[in-house]
């Protein structure tokens, strides 16, 4: 197994954010941090993507956690339970108390997608005279998925199709996306690099030209183009999963867009995906990549498959997509579908690196 990312970081609060109302702030709690952030030179950490999640450990009856949220929704659970749910924006400290007084787990997980803001995590902080103890250890297994709104779980917990913008909000639950469900059933550290409406050359309805997953995918946040990820510290995942196509397909080719016709598009869609791999594999030259593709778009994923296979270090195969009942926010996969999705790749791996030990 490949090193486990192992990001402890000492957060401390913001210069000029308003003073702990306990008598004395106690150490922050060293964390490990799942997904990508931007540390700032406060250790402050900014964070954006879908999936993000924040676990440490501490001695006591109490924690404090102190972050600015932007527009996403977050959960934050001790010792496996939900203790509170942030759904607002604005500075905030999170405060649980009453615990059994001992050791304890906590983990801080972003539940929605935010596509132009992103949330600032200041610390964790044991109350009442708590002890900050070392982060869970790591299985060192890790898993990345690079994708589109089925890969973020899109208003996936929803119970209609028709959702307003407020419901679609409210029934996005990324850590019950298929990437995350796969990646707790092997034990692994995940990442999910999912931006909805976006493909590999071509957005959902010709939507925002010129700007696609690629571009997106190296930014360590991404609702801005800088920073830019050049070097994933501590983040060698034996695994990439890419599920990309659906939104390069799901529309008919407009007047005016730089394809003549399907069969155009879907020849640059194949160049372009090959490249944009070979780039991924650049970065992660022994990973194993499995490519997702429903059956609008399947043959060209294998086509794609097919080129790189000779040039993958760990290999590079296909799964299917088929099946699903969408019954989630405007026809996206229901949880059911998510957990379809799931045991479909669960198999591949199975087949292809032998059951997880």
């Amino acid at each position: 197994m490949m090193a486990p990312l192992r990001l402890l970081v000492a957060v401390t609060v913001l210069a000029g954010a308003p003073a702990c109302a306990e008598r004395k702030q106690s150490a922050p709690v060293p964390i490990y941090v799942g997904g990508r952030v931007a540390v700032e030179r406060d250790g402050s950490m900014l964070f954006g993507w879908p999936g993000v999640y924040f676990e440490g450990r501490f001695k006591g009856t109490g924690l404090l956690v102190k972050l600015h949220n932007g527009t996403g929704r977050l959960r934050l659970l001790v010792d496996g339970v939900e203790k509170e749910r942030v759904n607002r924006p604005g500075a905030m400290d999170l405060r649980v108390a009453g615990l059994s007084d001992g050791e304890h787990v906590f983990r801080l997980e972003k539940l929605s997608e935010t596509q132009h803001d992103a949330t600032r995590l200041i610390g964790f902080y044991p109350i009442d005279g708590g002890v900050p103890l070392s982060p869970p250890t790591r299985t060192g297994r890790q898993i990345e998925f690079i994708g589109d709104s089925h890969s973020v779980g899109y208003g996936d917990t929803s119970s209609k199709r028709a959702c307003t913008p407020d419901e679609l909000r409210d029934t996005t639950d990324t850590q019950l996306a298929f990437g995350p469900v796969l990646a707790r059933r092997l034990g692994a550290d995940y990442r999910v690099n999912a931006y909805s409406g976006f493909g590999i050359v071509r957005n959902y309805n010709g939507s925002r030209p010129g700007e696609t997953m690629p571009g997106l995918y190296r930014r360590i946040l991404p609702s801005a183009s800088t920073p830019v990820e050049t070097d994933p510290k501590g983040w060698h995942p034996q695994i990439i999963v890419i599920n990309l196509g659906t939104n390069d397909f799901s529309t008919s080719v407009h007047k005016g867009e730089p394809w003549a016709d399907r069969d155009a598009l879907r020849a640059d869609y194949r160049v372009r995906y090959v490249k944009f791999v070979r780039d991924v594999m650049a970065r992660q030259p022994k990973a194993r990549l499995i490519l997702m593709g429903s059956d609008t778009f399947i043959a060209d994923v294998n086509q794609v498959a097919t080129e790189l296979g000779s040039n993958a270090y760990g290999g590079v195969s296909t799964v299917r997509v088929s099946g699903m009942d969408v019954d989630g926010c405007d026809w996206h996969p229901s949880l059911k579908d998510q957990r379809l999705m799931a045991d479909l790749l669960q198999a591949e791996i199975a087949r292809v690196t032998g059951p997880a030990k």
